[in-house]
C-alpha cells in the first residue's frame, strides 16, 4: 500500500500518523505550529478532520444530543457545541496542506459526509479515513471510494459483520489501497479494552494493510502493536497538554511523539525473521562460550577427570559435548593446567 510517496506494509517502518483533531483550540497559528511539531517529531503525515458542526450532527441540545457518559472528557456537553468547539474550519485545511508540504510530511484528513469528500478531493488530498463512528455509513463509504485514492477505516465500535460490509463496500466502490485502524472508541481508551491480538486476524480476514489507532495514555500500548503486526500507528499530538482542548487529555506533546516515532522503529527493527546460531554481531562472542580446558597439570598416562578436565569459558578448547567420551582416557603427553583441550591429546585407557 503506498499514501502519496510513502511505502506502508511489514518489510518497511511503520507509518505514523500525527492527529490534530481540534487540539488547535481554534487557533491557525497553533494548528500550523502543530503541523511544525509533527514534522519535528518525526511522523509520516498530519491528519486532520473536515466537517463542520452542521454536517456532524443538529443543533439540539437535549435528550440523545447530550453526552451523558460521566467518564467522558466531554461529559455534560452537547454534541453540536462540541463540534463547534473542535472543529477545523474549511478555509484553514490549504494553510495547513501547505505547511505539511514545506516539511514534506503527508497531510491527508477523515471526512464525514459527501461534502468533505468533494472539498478534499478538490484540494488533492492524496488520502481518506473514515473514522469509528462513521463506518457503518455505507453510502459515504462508497462515495469516498470512489475516488480512487487509498483509504483508512477505523474498527471502532464495529462488529465484524459490519467491518466486512464497509469493506467491500469500499473494494466494491472503487477503492484500490485501503488500511484497517483497529480503534477504541473511547476516550481515554484502557490498554485493557485495547485487544491487540485484532490486528493479526484483521490482516488475515481482510488481506489489507491493518494499524492501530490509539486513544490509550502514553505510548506503551502504540508500541505493543508493532509485533502484532500494525504497519500504521496513529495518535493524536497536542503542543502542550496543560492548555487543554478537547482532545489533550489523550495526546501526545511533541517530546512524546518524537520517542514513539523513534522507538516504533527500534521496535520494528527488532522484530527480523526467524534466525537460529550466532549473528553476524555476535560471532566475536563465540570465543566466551564454554569448553573444556586442563584444570590442572596432567602428566603423560594420566587419567582424565572431572578433577583435572572442566567446562569453562572460554570458548577455545574442545567443545563440552566430548567430555563423557574422554573421561577415564589416558593423556598422551605433559599437559599443563590453562591448556584447551585437543582430542590429539586424548589416547586409550
Amino acid at each position: 500500500m503506498k499514501i502519496g510517496k510513502r511505502t506502508i506494509g511489514s518489510d518497511h517502518p511503520p507509518f505514523v500518523i500525527a492527529e490534530m483533531s481540534g487540539n488547535h483550540n481554534g487557533s491557525l497559528q497553533k494548528a500550523l505550529e502543530i503541523v511544525d511539531a509533527a514534522a519535528w517529531a518525526g511522523a509520516d503525515a498530519m491528519k486532520i478532520q473536515t466537517y463542520t458542526p452542521d454536517t456532524m450532527t443538529l443543533p439540539i441540545k437535549t435528550g440523545p444530543f447530550r453526552i451523558r457518559n460521566k467518564k467522558s472528557p466531554w461529559h455534560g456537553r452537547s454534541l453540536y457545541e462540541l463540534y463547534k468547539q473542535a472543529h477545523t474550519p474549511w478555509n484553514w485545511h490549504e494553510p495547513i496542506m501547505s505547511r505539511a508540504k514545506k516539511h514534506k510530511m503527508i497531510c491527508f484528513s477523515t471526512v464525514f459526509d459527501e461534502s468533505s469528500v468533494e472539498f478534499l478531493s478538490d484540494l488533492g488530498a492524496v488520502a481518506f479515513k473514515i473514522a469509528s463512528f462513521e463506518n457503518n455509513d455505507l453510502p459515504l463509504i462508497r462515495k469516498t471510494a470512489e475516488k480512487g485514492r487509498p483509504m483508512l477505516i477505523s474498527t471502532g465500535l464495529a462488529r465484524l459483520s459490519e467491518i466486512t460490509a464497509a469493506v467491500r463496500t469500499a473494494r466494491n466502490g472503487g477503492c484500490k489501497s485501503l488500511a484497517l485502524l483497529k480503534c477504541t472508541s473511547n476516550y481515554p481508551a484502557s490498554p485493557k479494552s485495547s485487544n491487540l491480538r485484532t490486528i493479526p486476524d484483521l490482516r488475515r480476514r481482510f488481506g489489507c494493510e491493518v494499524g492501530l489507532s490509539d486513544h490509550t495514555l502514553g505510548t506503551a500500548v502504540a508500541l505493543a502493536a508493532i509485533p502484532c503486526g500494525a504497519t500504521l500507528v496513529e495518535k493524536h499530538l497536542t503542543l502542550n497538554r496543560k492548555e487543554g482542548g478537547v482532545d489533550s487529555l489523550f495526546s501526545l506533546e511533541p517530546t512524546e511523539m518524537r520517542r514513539l516515532i523513534q522507538e516504533t522503529k527500534m521496535v520494528w527493527s527488532a522484530l527480523g525473521k526467524p534466525c537460529y546460531g550466532p549473528s553476524a554481531e555476535e560471532m566475536p562472542s563465540l570465543q566466551f562460550r564454554r569448553s573444556l580446558f586442563v584444570a590442572r597439570d596432567i602428566r603423560k598416562g594420566e587419567a582424565f577427570t572431572r578433577a583435572n578436565v572442566r567446562s569453562v569459558r572460554p570458548g577455545t578448547g574442545l567443545s563440552p559435548k566430548f567430555l563423557e567420551k574422554i573421561l577415564g582416557k589416558k593423556a598422551r603427553k605433559n599437559i599443563p593446567a590453562g591448556e584447551p583441550m585437543r582430542l590429539a591429546f586424548v589416547g586409550g585407557k
